[in-house]
């Protein structure tokens, strides 16, 4: 019964938290992204976030992207710097066609920083990606 289920994987869509900095303010800030780096749109992209660690939980986080196009990118948030040091989990839901899937991304404490910065896909800018 359960191994007749079957769960697809999520493949080329990613999250990304990417240095950039304020245009009115003049800071660098640190804001995190979903890719969609798949030939199909997605719609109706859920998305929960939240901080936590052994001794801090942040409040829940909610943003909904009712269609995210294919070979795109949205922002989800801005992140404090003291939200870094926790760990950062996404959980994004969407629909692919008629099927829904969903991902749980994580970024570890103290990961996001700027020695950890890469090139991000579709976006060309430096930041760090889970896959």
């Amino acid at each position: 019964m359960k191994k007749d289920i079957h769960i697809p994987k999520v493949e080329d869509v990613f999250v990304a938290v990417v240095q950039e900095q304020h245009p009115e303010y003049k800071t660098d800030d640190w804001n995190a992204y979903i890719i969609n780096n798949k030939d199909v749109d997605l719609d109706t992209v859920l998305i929960v976030s939240k901080g936590y660690s052994e001794e801090k939980v942040t409040p829940l986080m909610r943003h909904t992207i009712k269609h995210l196009p294919a070979r795109s990118y949205a922002k989800i948030e801005f992140m404090q710097n003291d939200v870094l040091k926790l760990n950062n989990e996404f959980k994004i839901t969407f629909f692919e066609g008629n099927q829904m899937l969903d991902k749980i991304y994580l970024f570890r404490k103290n990961t996001i920083n700027v020695k950890a910065l890469q090139t991000i896909p579709l976006m060309q800018l430096k930041g760090v990606l889970v896959k």
